[in-house]
Parts: C-alpha cells; sequence; structure tokens
C-alpha cells in the first residue's frame, strides 16, 4: 500500500492500492464519529460495488443509508443538491456522522458539496472508483455542483477526512472511462514532465499504481502551498478553462476526459503560437494526445469558446488566467483579457503545423 498525506487545512490520508473495498471498515473506523454514513453514488457504481460496500459497514452494525443518481454530469445539478440534503434531514444525519463519495468525478463532487454544507460540515470520505476521480476530483478539497450557465459556479473548498483509492475498482472502467483519467494524467505529465511524461509512452494500466501515486503526489504538493486556488494551484486548470467550455457547448455531451485532451491541444497551440514554446513541445504533446486516441478537434468556433469561457469561474472581471506552456514540466499563468483571447484562440485554432 501506498500512502500519501496531505496538511492543508485538514490533515488527511490517501489510500493507494488494491482490493481494499473488501476491508474498509478497518481503514475509515479511526476517524468515524458517529455510526450512521451516508453514501452517495451512481447506478452504474451501486450495480457493481454498491453491496460490497453496504455489507462490509452493516457488518460492523453501522446504520447505512445510500443515495444513487443517474451516472452523468447532467446529475451534478441543484436539483439532485437540495433533494439529497432534505433527505439527508428527514433520515436524521447529524454532525457527527459522515458521508461517503463513492463513484467517479460526479458523486465526488457533488457529495463533497453536501458534506461541506449540511449543517455546516460533517466528515467526508472519499472513494473514487475512476482514475480521473483518483488523480483528480478526489484529492485537494474542490467540491461543486454545475448550473445552467455554467461548470462547478456553486461549490466550496472542503477538505475530506480520508480518501481511499482501491485500484482493482478500475478493472471494470469502460476503455472511454478509463480514457478520461488518462487525460488528466497526461495533463499532470506536462505540469511536472518526467517521470510521469516518459511513462505515458506506456500504457498507464501497466503502471497505474506508480502513476497514480505520483499525480497525487504531486497535486498535494501545489494543494499545501495554496489551497484557495488564489496562485500557483491554478496551474492545476491547465487545459480546462477550454474543457469547461467545451463540456458546456456540448451540453455535456462531450465527457470532461474528452474535453480535456481538446483544452490541453488547443493551450499547447495558443502557447506555440503565442511563442511561449517550441515547436518541439507542441509536436510532444500532439504525439502523446494520438497515443492515447484522443479526437482533439475543438469542434466549436473560436467566437463561441471565448463567449462560453466568459462563464468561467476562473475569470477576474475582464480577465482571466490561462495556464500557458514554455516546456514539458514547465507552465505558467497567464493573466489574458477577454478581447485578447478570442483573437488567441482563432489563431491557434488556424494553424495546421
Amino acid at each position: 500500500m501506498k500512502k500519501v498525506v496531505v496538511k492543508s487545512s485538514k490533515k488527511y490520508e490517501i489510500l493507494i492500492d488494491r482490493d481494499i473495498l473488501s476491508k474498509i471498515y478497518g481503514y475509515i473506523n479511526p476517524i468515524l464519529k458517529g455510526n450512521h454514513i451516508y453514501i452517495i453514488t451512481d447506478d452504474i457504481v451501486d450495480r457493481l460495488y454498491g453491496s460490497v460496500l453496504t455489507s462490509q459497514l452493516k457488518n460492523e452494525n453501522i446504520i447505512v443509508y445510500k443515495y444513487i443518481i443517474p451516472n452523468g454530469e447532467k446529475s451534478k445539478n441543484s436539483d439532485n443538491y437540495i433533494a439529497i440534503l432534505n433527505d439527508m434531514a428527514v433520515k436524521g444525519i447529524s454532525r457527527t456522522d459522515s458521508v461517503i463519495a463513492f463513484g467517479g468525478g460526479v458523486p465526488g463532487d457533488l457529495a463533497g458539496f453536501v458534506a461541506a454544507t449540511y449543517q455546516r460540515g460533517i466528515s467526508l470520505i472519499q472513494i473514487p472508483t475512476t482514475l480521473l476521480a483518483a488523480v483528480d476530483s478526489s484529492v485537494g478539497g474542490k467540491t461543486a455542483i454545475d448550473l445552467k450557465q455554467g461548470k462547478n459556479l456553486a461549490g466550496a473548498f472542503y477538505q475530506p477526512d480520508m480518501v481511499i483509492c482501491d485500484l482493482s475498482l478500475m478493472n471494470t472502467l469502460p476503455d472511454d472511462v478509463f480514457k478520461d483519467g488518462c487525460a488528466e494524467v497526461i495533463k499532470y505529465g506536462i505540469l511536472a514532465g518526467n517521470p510521469i511524461f516518459d511513462q505515458l509512452k506506456n500504457p498507464i494500466k501497466k503502471n497505474i499504481e506508480s502513476i497514480v501515486y505520483r499525480c497525487i503526489k504531486i497535486k498535494r504538493d501545489i494543494v499545501q502551498k495554496d489551497e484557495k486556488d488564489k496562485n500557483i494551484r491554478q496551474l492545476l486548470n491547465l487545459g480546462h478553462t477550454i474543457a469547461h467550455a467545451i463540456e458546456l457547448l456540448s451540453g455535456y455531451t462531450v465527457s470532461h476526459g474528452e474535453a480535456v485532451a481538446k483544452g490541453l491541444l488547443l493551450i499547447a497551440k495558443i502557447s506555440y503560437t503565442q511563442g511561449f514554446c517550441s515547436k518541439a513541445v507542441l509536436d510532444r504533446i500532439t504525439d502523446i494526445l494520438d497515443v492515447y486516441g484522443f479526437d482533439t478537434d475543438p469542434i466549436y468556433k473560436e467566437k463561441d469558446i471565448a463567449s462560453a469561457i466568459i462563464m468561467d469561474k476562473k475569470r477576474n472581471n475582464e480577465y482571466i488566467n490561462l495556464i500557458l506552456i514554455e516546456d514539458i514540466g514547465k507552465c505558467v499563468i497567464k493573466k489574458t483579457s477577454m478581447s485578447d483571447l478570442n483573437n488567441m484562440i482563432q489563431k491557434a485554432m488556424d494553424y495546421r503545423g
């Protein structure tokens, strides 16, 4: 088992291993204060693993409640958020009880926001079941729901009490869902450079424990320096400003991972056409995205992408901080006017190499 300790506003452990779910109680028992656990999961994860988790807890005389949402980004909405809060109140969940986020990024974000706001905050345990959630959304304390106007517009910074990454849960992931997580790993490779970037030349599944561990450590180190996303943590948004715009424009029919891949390549092209990186760097990023079979066509016009970015939560009045690439392992935060953004995107989209 590998362990990463996060020391932010709350100190907690991230455990990485296989076959943890079947003995979950032994790991979470030291942090439990009450005897009620409220699980938030989706229908696919519940069908595959729900009974394993609940039976383990019930065998230890834990009173278990469960709220199941449909799989997919569209479930990360205010209707489900309010419905869960009401259900928890009806069930009598108290401030000493715990919420378990069990699933990918959607249950994780939703459950995190619920835990952050129910009775002003109760214990949260993250159990990610996808590669994307394991390396990104379950770690660092960002929780949110989507609004009609954009992604993650209502949320809170709220650190979990524990994160448990059971890598064996990823054995049943469909190829497209696993590939979504690969886009986030590629992001880390661009941010941190080697050894992660070189490891990407081989299938991630062959080195999954090492890669998940390295990605989590990278994020841990950044979060500890800038928990509230005021400075260096913004580097983790590499590719995501454009990705969130594409997701919004598509009505969330484009998956997060596919959108991130499109965002990474467009940002790499912006970085090159604006003189931040060399053609060799752009080519390396293009090549690694091709290795994983990503369709990197942005699919929308530059003016539509720029308009969607206006609703991005990272925008500050007439400016937005874009994360641009200088080299593999070196990215910078560039304050960019919204008026310049359209031209930068257009120039990058016109580039044919």
